[in-house]
């Protein structure tokens, strides 16, 4: 066992990937087994842009086999399409760049502290989760400053605007016995 891990860390090249940023961005548990069944499960990015598959439904029968069909075919891409546009949101907004540092700054210090001893506040013990709350209103007006609220709409708006019409007009893949359908006379 342990002479196959050795094998596949010298089978890895040498540099930042998704298998070495993964374990240390994301700790173990339920999410990052969601992130990797996501990974794994992702269509090829070739088919997925392909110019020459996208083409205008014929009626609204059509379109709504493709939207259902496309979402649960290219579910995978399409998260990482929505996690894009989040990072995208982030970067080009200073601000909450400095919101999103202030907010992870106060978590920080509130972990590190509550590993040298507990916190107490008015002569109270204050439990981890009414920390993290009070990170979280310390930060508050950061992120009403930085326009947090019109940022989360953005993102929804445009990822439902980039999916919907990527599965509305790129052309479904074929389903084994689904090749002769009769229409309704």
């Amino acid at each position: 066992m342990a002479a196959e891990k050795d094998e596949q860390k010298d089978a890895e090249p040498e540099g930042l990937s998704a298998t070495t940023l993964l374990p240390k961005l994301i700790p173990s548990g339920a999410g990052r087994e969601w992130l990797e069944r996501r990974r794994a499960t992702i269509r090829p990015w070739g088919s997925f842009v392909d110019q020459r598959r996208f083409s205008r439904p014929r009626n609204l029968g059509e379109l709504c086999q493709r939207l259902v069909r496309n979402v649960e075919y290219y579910q995978s891409n399409y998260v990482f399409v929505f996690l894009g546009l989040i990072l995208y949101c982030v970067v080009t907004s200073p601000m909450l760049l400095v919101a999103l540092a202030v907010f992870f700054g106060a978590c920080y210090i509130l972990y590190l502290r509550t590993l040298q001893s507990k916190f107490v506040l008015f002569g109270r013990e204050v439990t981890p989760a009414h920390q993290y709350a009070l990170a979280g209103g310390v930060s508050f007006p950061f992120f009403w400053l930085a326009g947090a609220g019109s940022a989360v709409f953005w993102v929804l708006g445009a990822t439902l605007v980039v999916i919907g019409s990527h599965a509305a007009f790129h052309q479904t893949e074929a389903v084994d016995g689904e090749e002769l359908q009769m229409e309704p006379v």
